[in-house]
Parts: structure tokens; sequence; C-alpha cells
């Protein structure tokens, strides 16, 4: 009968005794200690996550890059030459009216508009019929496709550095 009594109340040799085990609960400093731990893995988990949507940012911006190219290169086939800077973009998604005016165009060449990069700044487009190009391009590119990154503006690095659809 010890045996199953034992059992009964885990180890305790009476109701009241396990009753009175179980009311002790934690000290404020076991609270503490696991309040600490917890802050700890939660700013882990943060920073975690933030290299994540960094990293997914420029994967993004280089696919839309690459998509873009995609659609220039089709415009380029249709129309026999690439839009010019001052056509831009939007000459994959509406006929440019702008000279000069494309006359086999047969777009759209995107399924949507063209829209911003993913840190919600336009794509600079050059064409190398219609702008000078800059000294770091290498020569004989017909256009260059930027996205400034997380910065805005030319140059930067880590996740502000600049996505060229050259490299």
């Amino acid at each position: 009968m010890n045996k199953k009594r034992r059992r009964l109340f885990h180890g305790c040799k009476s109701l009241q005794k396990c009753l009175a085990k179980k009311a002790e609960g934690f000290t404020y400093v076991e609270t503490i200690a696991v309040i600490a731990i917890g802050a700890v893995l939660t700013a882990g988990s943060v920073f975690s996550a933030t290299k994540v949507i960094a990293s997914a940012r420029k994967t993004a911006a280089k696919a839309q890059i690459e998509q873009y190219g995609t659609a220039l290169q089709t415009y380029f086939i249709d129309c026999g030459r690439f839009p010019t800077t001052e056509q831009g973009l939007w000459a994959l998604w509406e006929k440019p009216v702008l000279y000069p005016v494309p006359e086999n165009w047969d777009g759209p060449y995107l399924d949507r508009e063209p829209g911003n990069d993913p840190w919600g700044t336009d794509f600079e487009y050059l064409s190398s019929e219609s702008s000078p190009m800059p000294s770091e391009v290498p020569e004989g590119l017909p256009y260059v496709l930027v996205s400034y990154g997380s910065d805005k503006k030319e140059g930067g690095k880590g996740d502000a550095s600049d996505i060229y659809s050259w490299k």
C-alpha cells in the first residue's frame, strides 16, 4: 500500500506535503533569469531575421533587373533598338510617344507596370544610344540598369551596395 501511495502523491508522503511543495512557486531571481534568457533569444532571432530580409531584398532586386533585361531583349528584337534613356522602362509597358517612336512595338513586354526596387526607388535605366555611360560600365553594353540599394544613392557597401545589370 505504501508503494501505491507514493506513486499516487508523486513521491510525497502525504497530500498536504505535495500541495505545500506546489504552492512554493518560483523565486524572484528565477523569474528574472527566465525573462533575461527570453530577451536574449528574442534579440538574436530579430538580428537573424533582419539579415534574411536584407538578403531577400537584394535577391529580389537582381531578379527584377533580370526580368527587365529579358523584356528589353524582346523589345530590341521587335523594334530593332533599345528604348532611349528618356523613354525608359515605361517603353516596355506602353508604346513610346517620344522620338524615336518604334513602328513594330508589340508590347507590353512586362506582366505589369515597371515598378520600384525593393527599397522603394526607381531603377535607373541608361541607354548607350542616348546617354553617356558611367566610366565603370564595360564597353559595348547597349544599356545599364541600376538599383542603388538601401541607401538609395550611388555607392555604398553591404546592404547599401548598388546592384548593376552587368554584374
